[in-house]
């Protein structure tokens, strides 16, 4: 005898299918420049070109004679005057402008000019003193292990080489690509902070970054572009290529420099 097929009425979807449905009816489009849209809260994907390597190659290299040319004495707006004062103010810098830093920096260095003040600080003492920073809890806490580990293992001093650097509670490639690469004049990578990767992923040198926050990525889609003598001046020019011309809101693509070779001119804003 057959089975008795019986069919079930629709009901309400569960789990993971639901949230989905529900997530894709609260989404909005958001446009990213003509013909371009992306799911709010999401990052702007990244746009490939069809340029070979060598086109590539060639258009960075403009790109960095017009930065050149326009930022010829490019450098950190941090303010420093010592390696241990750079590192200090870049590890505050994650998630902050440059300039709040700079108004944290002379208090926070006359209460603690080494790294042997720093080492001894006290944790509620120094997140209030870093407070206006951001994230002043973690911050706190990774100042005093950096210092800490300073004073154990390199005499209180910063160290040169990226694997001491990478080796301090707290210090990741942009933190001692900018001390290496700013203080000692030492080119082992290239800084990707906020504007940087806007910036990269605009120009479309991009080949395997997801987006304009995938700063490993970026980082390793740019060194073979670029001469490695250039690459701590890159960082900075684009930096401050991204916070006067190429900005997050409204880029000035009429007066930007490096419109010529750059695909998403006129399409932004």
């Amino acid at each position: 005898m057959p089975k008795r097929v019986v069919k079930k009425a629709p009901g309400r979807k569960r789990g993971t299918e639901a949230a989905g449905a529900r997530q894709a009816a609260r989404t909005r489009s958001v446009s990213d420049g003509p013909g371009v849209r992306h799911a709010a809260g999401t990052r702007p994907p990244v746009r490939r070109t069809r340029e070979s390597q060598t086109a590539r190659q060639q258009r960075a290299a403009r790109i960095l004679a017009l930065l050149r040319e326009r930022y010829p004495h490019a450098t950190t707006a941090l303010h420093h005057s010592s390696a241990f004062e750079l590192l200090v103010a870049t590890v505050l810098s994650a998630q902050c402008t440059d300039e709040r830093v700079n108004m944290v920096m002379p208090e926070l260095m006359r209460r603690y000019p080494d790294a042997a003040a720093l080492a001894a600080a006290g944790q509620e003492e120094l997140e209030a003193m870093i407070k206006s920073t951001g994230f002043f809890r973690n911050k706190a806490k990774s100042l005093r292990g950096i210092a800490q580990a300073l004073c154990a293992r390199h005499g209180g001093q910063v160290p040169d080489s990226m694997e001491a650097l990478l080796e301090l509670p707290g210090v990741a490639r942009k933190t001692a690509n900018c001390v290496l690469g700013t203080w000692f004049g030492k080119n082992e990578g290239i800084v990707v902070d906020t504007h940087v990767g806007r910036v990269a992923l605009r120009l479309r040198l991009l080949t395997t970054a997801r987006n304009d926050k995938d700063a490993v990525r970026i980082e390793q889609d740019l060194m073979p572009l670029f001469p490695r003598d250039f690459w701590t001046f890159l960082s900075h020019a684009l930096i401050w290529h991204g916070r006067l011309v190429c900005t997050a809101r409204k880029p000035k693509c009429a007066g930007c420099a490096l419109a010529g070779d750059c695909p998403s001119a006129g399409t932004l804003g």
